[in-house]
């Protein structure tokens, strides 16, 4: 079995602080909706968001 490099891993933008992140195991089954590259990322999502 071929090992996969993490350079090769796909890679998605935080919504909130827009640095790139690494696909995670975790994430295998749920990588189409992960949006932030962290819990602090998730918990701030409201506070970057801008009052319509």
């Amino acid at each position: 079995m071929a090992q996969i490099k993490k350079r090769d891993l796909p890679t998605k933008l935080c919504v909130v602080c827009e640095r790139p992140f690494t696909w995670r195991k975790k994430w295998e089954k749920v990588w189409s909706d992960v949006k932030y590259c962290s819990d602090r990322c998730r918990r701030e999502k409201n506070k970057t968001q801008a009052p319509q």
